[in-house]
């Protein structure tokens, strides 16, 4: 009887190493009101109406605040959405990620 080979290859030395986080940093500016950041933190990075509120008064007093670390497609897709959200209702609010 002849022996059959299967094809299987078995994995050696297989490394998981975790995704690259970002950090979404916003900004002051003289014109965005202070209700829609709070709105805008509440509904685009799920913070808490008190959360929200505390990082608006940070970012109202020492010019940016650090909204949250988020792998790299969530960072970029809260970052467009909320930008996308500014300008439709008016205001010039500057956000980014950047490597945390």
């Amino acid at each position: 009887m002849a022996q059959e080979s299967t094809g299987i290859k078995e994995r050696q030395n297989t490394e998981l190493k975790e995704p690259n986080q970002y950090k979404v940093i916003i900004f002051n500016d003289d014109f965005t009101t202070m209700e829609f950041v709070v709105k805008l933190l509440e509904n685009v990075f799920l913070k808490t109406h008190a959360n929200a509120e505390q990082l608006m008064l940070k970012v109202h007093n020492s010019g940016k605040a650090v909204v949250g670390i988020y792998d790299y497609d969530t960072a970029v897709s809260r970052v467009t959405i909320a930008t996308q959200m500014a300008r439709q209702n008016g205001y010039p609010l500057k956000l980014i990620y950047t490597p945390a």
